[in-house]
């Protein structure tokens, strides 16, 4: 059975910020485009994981949780969240990710959220990154990557032009020997 593939999905602002400082988000354009990639996305996906933060940021829009999707939230302070449309794991995402790809199904997102994506590719464990980047600069905010104790080659598989100004980019993770 072949792994579940796992994929860093995020927009960003053209000089890699993914929030503002204090986590908003209203310079994201959301659009027809925009939302026909996604949609085509979603269709490879049934798990979405994000760490607390991204988490609390979907829930300010909405309930939080992405529909037709097991939704997954990391976080050693939230205890239980309302109704069942998402699930609170306090263990160490790395482990429970690495288990995730494991087991049947389809394709995982980490949605937003540098901090869990970070330790995700650490552990080796992002297979593809798709981004929509902004055709804005902010400045400061919230670091898209943070600081990764290798390099990671990638192979262009998609790239589009938006009618925004913006282009959305969608990459293979190239695994060494060393990464299994």
């Amino acid at each position: 059975m072949p792994m579940r593939l796992v994929t860093f999905g995020v927009a960003n602002s053209l000089d890699n910020f993914i929030a503002r400082q204090d986590g908003a988000v209203d310079w994201l354009v959301w659009d027809d485009e925009v939302a026909q990639i996604t949609n085509k996305f979603w269709k490879t996906i049934d798990t979405v994981v994000m760490g607390r933060k991204t988490y609390e940021v979907a829930a300010r829009s909405g309930s939080g949780a992405y529909p037709g999707v097991k939704n997954y939230v990391f976080s050693r302070t939230l205890k239980q969240l309302p109704g069942n449309k998402v699930e609170v794991v306090s263990r160490e995402a790395v482990e429970f990710v690495r288990q995730l790809k494991q087991e049947a199904g389809k394709g995982i997102c980490v949605m937003g959220g540098g901090e869990l994506a970070h330790s995700l590719f650490q552990a080796n464990l992002i297979d593809q990154i798709g981004l929509n980047i902004q055709p804005v600069m902010l400045g400061t905010g919230i670091p898209l990557f943070h600081e990764i104790k290798k390099q990671v080659d990638l192979d262009l598989l998609e790239h589009k032009t938006l009618k925004s100004g913006g282009v959305f980019v969608f990459y293979r993770v190239k695994k060494t020997e060393s990464d299994a």
